[in-house]
């Protein structure tokens, strides 16, 4: 696999430089910390909303930073969650009088990290708090977690908890939205390649041309399947029969539908499965008020999507709309 990378072990200082500066006037970097972080950043009249999480996943969370979305974020290496004392420098960094609120993937080692780091700050005297985000429906336990998967779903967590913020909404409030976004999101993705993290140099699993692997992790976890590639519309089918049955939504539900490349799939192919998608709701009396499609959480080059969807009501669908701006672009 080829790469444009210097030193792997300094990839992710590199990645971060770069985002830092070709955004001057809007991003700060420190460097000791891995943190991405707005430069008006913390405001004591809004809570300040962080999420750290694992490298290779980007725009997810480095690239979401900013006026709407989130605070700052400090990742760790590529697949791996922050170390305690960056999570624990960042909190300290953010904190404003409203609080800080600790957005967490559901995975074993960033639970661990951003815990241990509420509680020193908490000791510190900083209100602090955190949600943990668990929308994949594909399993229920899976390497490095337990319980279900932090997915592409974040980004609904994000944008909500982030509009609430922005609003003045108190750090209860903002945890609040976030839960009930969170317990309306469901995620299922499907890889049709492996990844090769910079470090390890070769792929993360292997799959034959003529295979996929159903219910796939963003590190390349297994999922509840491997199988024969099949067809866009049966793909699309074995998602939504995944997704839908979860919550599960119905008829007459109104929801947010978002297509996510896990970073080598076309643009072109993850509209063809939108489409297949949106029409298969439609058939089911499910109608599609928002629409998403492209790389919000990816799996550095792995080839394949993943399908979210979040049932929406007036307070949702409004936090939604509510303008933001990231990394470089307006979302």
């Amino acid at each position: 696999m080829k790469k444009f990378v210097n030193d792997p072990k300094q990839f992710v200082p590199e990645m971060l430089k770069g985002i830092a500066l070709a955004n001057p006037d809007t991003i700060t970097y420190v460097p000791e910390y891995n943190l991405i972080m707005r430069s008006d950043a913390p405001n004591n009249d809004k809570v300040s909303i962080v999420q750290g999480s694992g490298s290779g996943h980007e725009p997810a969370h480095v690239m979401v930073v900013g006026h709407g979305m989130l605070d700052a974020a400090c990742p760790g290496d590529v697949f791996a969650a922050p170390p305690s004392d960056y999570v624990y420098e960042t909190a300290k960094k953010l904190a404003s009088d409203k609080g800080v609120l600790l957005l967490v993937n559901n995975y074993t080692g960033d639970k661990m990290a951003f815990e241990m780091a509420a509680e020193l700050a908490d000791a510190d005297g900083i209100k602090v708090d955190t949600l943990f985000i668990n929308d994949d429906v594909a399993v229920t336990d899976s390497l490095y977690t337990v319980g279900r998967r932090g997915v592409a779903g974040n980004f609904f967590v994000i944008k909500a908890c982030g509009a609430v913020a922005e609003q003045g909404g108190s750090l209860e409030d903002v945890k609040a939205i976030g839960e009930k976004v969170n317990s309306v999101t469901r995620t299922m993705g499907i890889a049709l390649t492996a990844c090769t993290p910079p470090a390890k140099g070769s792929p993360l699993f292997e799959l034959g041309d003529d295979e996929m692997e159903v219910g796939v992790g963003i590190h390349g976890e297994p999922g509840r399947r491997r199988a024969k590639l099949v067809s866009a519309d049966e793909i699309v089918d074995e998602l939504l029969g995944a997704v839908v049955g979860d919550l599960p939504f119905t008829s007459g539900d109104r929801v947010a539908l978002m297509i996510n490349g896990l970073g080598g799939t076309p643009i072109s192919e993850l509209y063809l499965l939108f489409g297949i998608a949106a029409q298969k709701l439609a058939d089911q009396g499910i109608t599609v008020g928002r629409s998403y499609v492209g790389e919000y959480c990816t799996s550095l080059e792995m080839a394949g999507a993943s399908l979210t969807l979040v049932k929406l009501d007036d307070e949702i669908e409004a936090l939604l709309e509510a303008p933001a701006s990231i990394v470089n672009r307006i979302f």
